[in-house]
């Protein structure tokens, strides 16, 4: 049997990054040696992408209620933690995930006033015992995150007031504050090979791939 695999998720709010540091990471830990696969939610199995395309884009998904819209990335979360994320862990692949139930717990429960046990046993629900090894928050705040977004065009989430957004920033630093053996907040204001050497350094030093300075 082989050992397990090691699960990583990335967290932050639009705009911090996530996306540069997941792709240098998988470059890092392929260069290594180790067997890589990049999840996104919602979306990363052919139901959950019908569901984020609901979520994001669809005219449909702007009459979402709070408590649909959590069901729905529930949902897609529950699909991708057992087609595609407890199998790549069971053949002793890394899976890296761009976002995960922490997503959940910020912007359902604490933007949108779902209460938090609430969210808990939902969140609870969609993925049983599958949970991060190590979770890297990229924090930025809000007037960057806008700056770095200019040129794009908005989905339905990120086109969210600045209340939300702060609401939202206010609860991962909460969130890193209880769980800070999983999270690890790092400054997304950083150039980005910086914040990808300090999440190479992280995991090496947990432990969780090689030893300190092997990727």
């Amino acid at each position: 049997m082989s050992q397990r695999g090691l699960f990583i998720s990335f967290e932050g709010s639009e705009g911090c990054g996530k996306t540069t540091q997941i792709r240098l990471l998988a470059a890092s830990l392929r260069e290594s040696g180790a067997k890589v696969i990049v999840v996104r939610e919602p979306g990363g199995t052919e139901s959950g992408e019908i569901i984020r395309h609901l979520l994001q884009h669809a005219p449909e998904g702007n009459a979402l209620t709070p408590e649909a819209e959590l069901l729905l990335f529930a949902a897609s979360r529950a699909q991708l933690v057992r087609e595609v994320i407890l199998p790549a862990l069971s053949e002793g692949q890394t899976v890296i995930s761009d976002r995960f139930l922490d997503s959940t717990t910020v912007y359902q429960g604490v933007a949108r006033k779902i209460s938090a046990e609430a969210t808990r046993l939902i969140n609870s629900f969609a993925v049983g015992s599958c949970l991060p090894d190590a979770t890297f928050l990229l924090d930025l705040d809000r007037s960057a995150a806008l700056a770095r977004m200019e040129a794009r065009s908005r989905d339905r989430i990120e086109s969210e007031s600045e209340e939300f957004f702060e609401a939202v920033r206010r609860g991962y630093l909460a969130l890193a504050e209880k769980e800070s053996g999983r999270i690890h907040v790092l400054d997304a204001s950083l150039p980005p090979e910086e914040v990808a050497s300090k999440i190479r350094a992280t995991l090496a030093e947990a432990g969780l791939f090689g030893a300190p300075g092997s990727i």
